[in-house]
């Protein structure tokens, strides 16, 4: 029983998972977290962040995923930064959309979708 993963979409699993926790071995890992972004949503993402780099707003010349990181710190994810070990500079750290909740994700499109309109960028993908 290594590895398991259950999605609590029914009676039915959420019983499969209630099992699973009786038969688990003393001091094994359990955890319940809400899920994560569909590759649905990432796929919008990305083509979204393609449009906004090649019509580089107000002049902006980034890639799709600088533009990533600065839409996760306009959506409220914001990053923390740390110094590096040898302690002449610092390190970012805190975005990764992968662990978004498909909540938190449709808030990161709808920052994208709300900047795009304001700032008249044409996006090929319908969000």
């Amino acid at each position: 029983m290594i590895g398991q993963t259950i999605r609590l979409v029914s009676r039915l699993n959420r019983e499969r998972a209630k099992a699973l926790i009786d038969q688990a071995p003393d001091r094994a890992l359990v955890n319940i977290r809400p899920e994560t972004r569909s590759s649905e949503q990432n796929n919008l993402l990305w083509a979204l962040l393609s449009d906004v780099s090649r019509a580089k707003p107000d002049g902006r010349e980034m890639t799709s995923d600088q533009w990533k990181s600065v839409f996760m710190d306009a959506a409220g994810f914001r990053p923390t930064f740390v110094p590096n070990l040898d302690g002449d500079g610092f390190l970012c750290l805190g975005y990764k959309s992968s662990r978004l909740t498909k909540a938190e994700f449709s808030d990161l499109i709808e920052c994208i979708n709300e900047y795009c309109a304001r700032k008249g960028v044409h996006l090929q993908e319908a969000a």
